[in-house]
């Protein structure tokens, strides 16, 4: 299986923009406000689902359709968001993991769905 780095699919997203000429849209701003409503349209898929029937959405061939084109609106405008910003994703995502082990370590997390600061 082939794998894509996240820095290529950044290059790809930033060439569709570039080659749109929508580089003098995409302000921090704006993609942060892009992100938001595509994770809120994300959001919607699931109102007024059951827990069990969020379990199930991708059993329906549409709805996994569009679950797919939502998640996947979400991770471009982050990666877009962060290469705008010059943030290496990669190297974020493993600092935040690392500070999230600090913050909700195994032995006090296991099982529950604490706060960190609610840790005992």
């Amino acid at each position: 299986m082939e794998t894509t780095q996240i820095k290529e699919i950044q290059n790809q997203i930033a060439e569709f923009a570039k080659e749109r000429e929508w580089d003098q849209f995409h302000t921090p701003k704006n993609l942060a406000m892009s992100l938001t409503i595509e994770a809120s349209e994300l959001m919607e898929l699931f109102q007024w689902l059951t827990s069990e029937q969020s379990k199930s959405i991708l059993d329906d061939a549409a709805k996994a359709e569009n679950v797919e084109e939502e998640i996947a609106d979400v991770f471009i405008y982050a990666l877009r968001f962060a290469n705008v910003l010059g943030i290496d994703v990669e190297d974020a995502i493993q600092k935040k993991i690392a500070k999230n082990a600090k913050k909700y370590p195994v032995e006090k997390a296991k099982g529950n769905a604490l706060k960190y600061n609610e840790l005992n």
